[in-house]
């Protein structure tokens, strides 16, 4: 599947946005009527959570840190430093009712950044673009830094494609929302200006309201 390697490509000055050398502005985003449920993690250590407390609810991520390690570690040193509280979701993608993504993080400002981290594709970790799918925005492979993109519906689009050409190594992926997706849904479903934009981009993506990230905390095991 193609999906969401179209026209949403869009750089914005030193901020880290999703952005393939690829875009299909034809492709049909799949049915979003049944998502599809993320795998079950197997059974071993319990995987680290984190909680993002927003103006609009809790969302609780849990990060796939044995199989993306670099791409998790690199989150956790933005939750830790608390790099993140503060921040706004600033960027609602919608293709259709329940199918895009909504977008938050440092929004490139330098005094948050950290360094950039290896890009670790998903045809290396083995994770997939599942609905509640948290990733990591990018422009070339190697760019990301810090901030995130949440998937709403499946969008396997943004998955590492070895038969596509040019950069084709899609979008590292290093967990998923386990608790609030209602709330992920809220953001994505409020309202965006058709003429608004940051930095002369996201023309139509752009919400009315934004959303606050108020902090993000490691949730204690257990709990």
């Amino acid at each position: 599947m193609k999906a969401m390697r179209w026209s949403m490509v869009l750089a914005l000055g030193l901020m880290a946005v999703p952005v393939t050398a690829q875009t299909d502005p034809a492709a049909t985003p799949a049915p979003a009527s049944t998502p599809t449920p993320a795998p079950v993690v197997p059974s071993g250590p319990p995987l680290p959570r984190v909680a993002v407390i927003t103006t609009a609810g809790r969302i609780v991520i849990e990060l796939e840190t044995t199989k993306a390690p670099l791409t998790a570690a690199n989150f956790l040193r933005y939750v830790d430093q608390r790099r993140l509280d503060g921040v706004s979701f600033y960027r609602d993608v919608k293709v259709a009712p329940r199918f895009g993504f909504v977008q938050f993080g440092v929004l490139g400002d330098p005094k948050l950044m950290l360094p950039p981290v290896r890009h670790e594709p998903t045809t290396q970790t083995g994770l997939k673009h599942y609905e509640g799918t948290i990733s990591l925005a990018r422009l070339a492979p190697g760019t990301g830094r810090g901030d995130f993109t949440i998937s709403v519906g499946d969008q396997f689009g943004l998955d590492a494609d070895p038969t596509q050409k040019g950069d084709n190594l899609g979008y590292a992926t290093f967990g998923r929302v386990v608790e609030g997706m209602d709330v992920v849904l809220r953001i994505f479903d409020a309202p965006v200006s058709p003429t608004a934009m940051i930095r002369g981009t996201f023309k139509g993506e752009v919400p009315v309201a934004p959303v606050k990230v108020i902090s993000v905390r490691r949730v204690p095991a257990g709990k």
